[in-house]
């Protein structure tokens, strides 16, 4: 399988897995374009592609590194509800203190970038700790 290839069937693995998510959470189709930073060209037939494998997110690095925050929220939310799996689609509607009363959808929605990562710190504490910059002090032996 060559180079190329490759990297096209991991853009087309990243579309689905995205579409899929964000579907799972019942947004719409202007919420999922809001939450990805997609132009308003992409309507709802755009995602039935992607969700089939027949067109990719753009190559664009502010998609892109939206689309790798949610798949970390997504698996941050399936570690924290390993039994629960339906838990994830409610949790992201739930009201939280530390969001100042509002759901983490919200959050995501109305601060865009800084909104998917205040909840992927939420979610992730090592996503958190590699934000702040922090190190392991160096012990002696």
């Amino acid at each position: 399988m060559s180079e190329t290839s490759v990297k096209q069937q991991a853009q087309k693995d990243l579309s689905r897995s995205v579409v899929s998510l964000l579907e799972s959470w019942g947004l719409s189709t202007q919420d999922m374009q809001d939450m990805l930073s997609l132009p308003s060209s992409y309507r709802a037939r755009k995602f039935n592609k992607l969700r089939e494998g027949n067109e990719v997110l753009p190559d664009d690095e502010n998609v892109l590194r939206r689309a790798g925050y949610l798949l970390r929220i997504s698996e941050a939310l399936r570690t924290t509800y390993p039994c629960n799996p339906e838990m994830a689609g409610r949790w992201i509607r739930m009201r939280h203190r530390r969001f100042r009363h509002k759901t983490p959808l919200d959050m995501i929605l109305n601060q865009g970038e800084t909104g998917l990562i205040l909840v992927l710190s939420e979610l992730d504490c090592t996503f958190s700790w590699d934000l702040t910059g922090s190190v392991l002090p160096k012990t002696r032996c």
